[in-house]
């Protein structure tokens, strides 16, 4: 339907899919609706690889496994609107009839990103390997319009809230992924990981590395006696807040009580990351995303700024530039404006050699320089943003950022919570005297406000390492569990 016709149609299509998510868990069987009992307790409190073996010894039928998931998620989804497809009813079928009872993940349910394709609601590769495995698909989880953004909202599904928080974002893009885990939802290891892809995924899918599992890289990572660790505080753009520098103190102190090696790192700029990266992102004038926008629809608040920025005409945009670069002298900000337009091919093949070169330089720096086993981070500048804070907050996304665009696996553990008499800001701290990009992102950081949010360090390892990153995460959990008190879950009532 032509616009602005298809408003009507847009807002029909949303109802539809809501009332649908509304009726299909409505019409579940009463064993997903009551109280988490002490069977479910049981299954819940086993890990996924202890659950397999039961399934494999048949001491333990998947659909027990399903409903004391599917239980969990159906909670969670009332306190947090974290489900976007509910695929229960066909899980059951699938259960007895579509899944390998013999396979590495057997009987287990696995929650997807609502972007992943689910056969008979979609189609997809990934589901025929979890199928293949074992693994019953049955919820998918919430995200935010153009899988940009740290909060999880659209018109079609709603927003999702942060279980500690309802007035704050869950994070995003995976945030429905994130509020479902954090009541309880399926948490893979290693472990359960591996036999996954002895199974060949790149036999199911032409886009993955035909790498097998380097089980002597993880092996080596478990038993190393002593890490160099490089931590950066600071990309240089964003100081962390008080509770995510608190967090990454917290880390650190806790591997030099194991007697790791600390150093602090300058590698090559991080800025020069978020530049080149938010070139590239933005190379089509945000044309792309726009594109599937109906008449009305809602677009996320940071999406929304970069698309009415690109916009703006070129004259107009560089008088912008040079007062904030000149009257303002904020060279950080200024520095992101000044390319930020629609670019030719031509311009386009030039940020793509900017970033082959900065990887390399990189590669150069970890290798013969810095010398690293991994590195450790803050994972964001800030805790999570209130919802709408993105319209502030959309560059404020180095400390990830740089990653995706080097390409280097990351990982993320919850360490402590926010703490309003530990982490409150300077009384005088004022973010108007802070670049662009941090002022942005100090707006909506208040301790007490956001009192009792998780705060998490990231690990960062080089490119194909993830068997080392997830292995290095195992030993700083028990690390941390040892000198800082285990990270307190939420309780599942």
């Amino acid at each position: 339907m032509l616009p602005p016709f298809d408003y009507f149609e847009h807002r029909r299509d949303c109802q539809r899919k809501q009332l649908e998510r509304t009726t299909r868990i409505a019409n579940l069987p009463a064993a997903y609706h009551g109280p988490v009992s002490r069977a479910d307790r049981e299954i819940l409190e086993k890990p996924v690889e202890n659950l397999v073996q039961d399934v494999h010894k048949h001491t333990l039928k998947p659909i027990d496994i399903l409903r004391t998931y599917g239980k969990l998620a159906i909670k969670a989804h009332a306190e947090t609107n974290c489900l976007t497809e509910v695929m229960i009813h066909a899980a059951e079928r699938w259960a007895d009839s579509e899944i390998n009872l013999k396979g590495p993940l057997a009987g287990i349910p696995v929650s997807l990103k609502d972007s992943v394709a689910v056969g008979g609601f979609d189609d997809g590769i990934m589901v025929k390997l979890l199928k293949d495995a074992g693994a019953i698909p049955y919820v998918k989880t919430n995200l935010p319009v153009t899988l940009l953004s740290f909060e999880s909202t659209n018109d079609v599904w709603g927003r999702c809230t942060n279980p500690h928080n309802p007035n704050y974002s869950p994070g995003g893009s995976t945030g429905g992924e994130g509020a479902l885990l954090a009541y309880g939802g399926v948490a893979f290891t290693p472990y359960d990981v591996q036999p996954v892809i002895s199974m060949k995924p790149w036999e199911y899918d032409h886009s993955v590395h035909p790498i097998a599992w380097q089980s002597a890289l993880e092996q080596h990572t478990r038993e190393k006696a002593k890490f160099k660790i490089g931590v950066l505080h600071s990309d240089g753009v964003v100081e962390p807040s008080p509770a995510c520098a608190r967090a990454l103190d917290m880390v650190v102190s806790a591997l030099q009580s194991e007697g790791h090696e600390i150093v602090d790192v300058d590698p090559p700029s991080p800025y020069e990351a978020l530049v080149i990266g938010s070139n590239l992102l933005n190379s089509d004038g945000c044309r792309t995303f726009r594109s599937f926008f109906r008449t009305g629809e809602w677009n996320d608040p940071g999406a929304a700024q970069m698309s009415l920025y690109m916009g703006i005409p070129k004259p107009f945009k560089f008088l912008y530039y040079l007062w904030v670069r000149y009257i303002r002298q904020d060279a950080i900000w200024a520095g992101l404006l000044a390319n930020f337009h629609e670019k030719s091919a031509f311009e386009q093949w030039k940020w793509v050699a900017k970033r082959e070169a900065y990887k390399a330089e990189w590669h150069d720096w970890w290798q013969n320089e810095a010398k690293l086993d991994f590195m450790l981070t803050p994972p964001n500048a800030t805790p999570a943003v209130p919802h709408a804070g993105m319209k502030d907050a959309v560059s404020s996304c180095g400390y990830t950022f740089l990653f995706n665009l080097l390409d280097y696996p990351a990982g993320i553990i919850p360490v402590t919570k926010v703490d309003k008499a530990l982490d409150r800001l300077p009384s005088d701290f004022r973010s108007k005297s802070l670049n662009g990009v941090a002022n942005g992102a100090y707006k909506h950081y208040n301790a007490m406000s956001m009192h009792g949010l998780p705060v998490a360090v990231q690990i960062i390892g080089q490119r194909l390492q993830e068997e080392k990153v997830l292995a290095v995460m195992e030993r700083i959990e028990a690390a941390l569990d040892k000198h800082s008190g285990k990270y307190q879950l939420l309780e599942i009532e």
